[in-house]
């Protein structure tokens, strides 16, 4: 119920609401980078490491299925997406930490997303506390 109209029920705020449009935004503007960095070196320097412009190409596919559930308001497909950003951010970011000779060339993910200002790390974590906050009753 509402306080203002004890009559009037509350509507539960949508993932894609207030402060999940700004969430929407970061995921659009991210896949879209990721996206294009990842063509760009796929199609120019694959050889060099092809691992790296893979995840990247990953990373992107992750961001897209992450901004379309969020803007469509699937909030279940929007914590796969996400969960699955998490856990390749860390482990990547790790491994391209304490194995660099391995990551000859950065992802996003790279060093917990450092060439990014480190928002691939946070943006998930955010991500996470913004779809809990909105879980069904």
């Amino acid at each position: 119920m509402s306080e203002t109209d004890p009559g009037t029920p509350t509507r539960p705020q949508r993932i894609n609401d207030g402060p999940g449009r700004v969430l929407l935004v970061v995921y659009v503007v991210f896949a879209i980078s990721a996206g294009a960095r990842a063509v760009f070196q796929i199609a120019t320097q694959f050889s060099d490491a092809p691992v790296a412009f893979g995840l990247s190409a990953f990373s992107a596919v992750v961001y897209l299925v992450a901004a379309v559930a969020i803007g469509r308001g699937n909030r279940g497909v929007a914590l796969v997406a996400v969960w699955i950003e998490l856990v390749g951010v860390l482990a990547v970011g790790l491994l391209s930490v304490v194995a660099a000779q391995d990551f000859p060339r950065s992802t996003v993910w790279s060093d917990f997303g450092a060439g990014y200002g480190f928002v691939p790390v946070i943006l998930p974590i955010l991500g996470l506390l913004w779809l809990r906050r909105h879980r069904p009753e």
